[in-house]
């Protein structure tokens, strides 16, 4: 392998105004696009998870409603999750560019947004299954409606047990990202392609994008697994009503 020492310094101090315009753009897609790929992915999993569930009590409009939107979203988890990204964002940029008139960060965050959504959506609707049924009944039994059981019992739940899979979304659009290119996005490997060639070498400035890319790979995880312990931490442990009196007889 042709890998001088010396030029991988170089690379990463005098082109490092570059790489960090990258890095930034790379960072502002990967997150902007899982936020709103997993409210997108809330509304459709929610969504698939209603509309799969046929009750008793339905009319026949209301079946046919559930059965119209639960194709509706399967066609849409199916086109993005079956399609590769980069062809998704030469199509929806060039085919879009003519009417929106967007700049490639605009159209690269609605990009990495519904294609994140089609995965989130899968995600959410697998963490909403695996919410013991229990809960719903006991919601629906105290008066909550199907939707009010939905936001305020059900969700909270299904994204606290797949807050894994969601951090690891985010992880894998970070990569992702790099597609972009295609479209004229400046992130972290379109810049490393701009200094491969100012230097007309690849080895050193590639090898510099890959120490890039896996410290924001290694911070990211480091965080999403602090956050997951705390969201799985015990509950603390509060005084009975019970306890109260005792502890307060025992003081006087």
């Amino acid at each position: 392998m042709d890998l001088k020492i010396d030029l991988i310094y170089k690379v990463a101090t005098t082109y490092w105004p570059l790489f960090w315009a990258g890095i930034k753009n790379t960072l502002l897609i990967a997150l902007t696009g899982t936020v709103i790929g997993l409210v997108i992915g809330l509304v459709v999993g929610g969504i698939r998870a209603v509309s799969g569930t046929k009750e008793s009590r339905d009319s026949t409009g209301a079946r046919f409603a559930k059965g119209i939107l639960y194709l509706i979203t399967s066609i849409y988890i199916e086109f993005f999750r079956g399609t590769p990204l980069i062809v998704q964002g030469v199509f929806i940029y060039y085919g879009l560019k003519p009417m929106l008139q967007w700049t490639p960060v605009i159209a690269s965050i609605c990009i990495m947004s519904v294609n994140t959504g089609a995965y989130m959506a899968e995600i959410i609707r697998s963490g909403i299954q695996s919410v013991d049924k229990g809960q719903t009944e006991a919601a629906r039994s105290i008066g909550m409606t199907s939707m009010q059981t939905m936001a305020h019992v059900i969700l909270p739940q299904a994204i606290k047990n797949a807050f894994p899979a969601i951090g690891n979304e985010f992880v894998v659009n970070i990569k992702d990202s790099s597609v972009l290119n295609a479209i004229s996005l400046t992130e972290l490997y379109f810049q490393m392609t701009s200094v491969a060639g100012a230097m007309f070498r690849f080895t050193e400035p590639a090898l510099v994008t890959l120490f890039l890319y896996l410290i924001m790979t290694f911070t990211t995880t480091r965080i999403l697994r602090a956050i997951e312990i705390y969201m799985n931490r015990e509950p603390h442990s509060y005084p009975t009503s019970q306890t109260v009196p005792e502890a307060r007889i025992n003081n006087q």
